[in-house]
C-alpha cells in the first residue's frame, strides 16, 4: 500500500466510525453494504467526506466497480494523486 492510499484508509476509518458511528473494525477487505452495514445515505456520507477532505469530485460512473473499502481507497487515492481513472484491481 502506498503512503496516499494509507491517507485515504486513515480517513476512511475516522468518517466511518466518527460521522457514520461504526464502532468495529474498517479494513481493505470490507465490504461497505455487506460488513460495514454502510445504506445509500451512509455511502454518501463517506463520498462527500472523501470529496471535502481530499479535494476531489466522485461521480456516478466512479461507483462501478466499488464495493470493498480497499476499492474506495485506491479510487480516492488515484483521484487525489491527480489521475483520471483508478488501476486495475476493483475500481474504474
Amino acid at each position: 500500500m502506498v503512503e496516499n492510499e494509507l491517507a485515504v484508509l486513515r480517513e476512511i476509518r475516522r468518517i466511518v466510525s466518527q460521522e457514520l458511528e461504526w464502532e468495529g473494525e474498517v479494513e481493505p477487505t470490507h465490504h461497505l453494504m455487506k460488513d460495514l452495514q454502510l445504506d445509500s445515505m451512509g455511502l454518501t456520507v463517506l463520498a462527500v467526506e472523501l470529496e471535502n477532505h481530499f479535494r476531489i469530485r466522485l461521480s456516478a460512473e466512479d461507483s462501478v466497480g466499488v464495493n470493498t473499502v480497499g476499492d474506495l481507497m485506491r479510487l480516492v487515492a488515484t483521484r487525489a494523486a491527480g489521475e483520471p481513472r483508478a488501476a486495475a484491481g476493483g475500481a474504474p
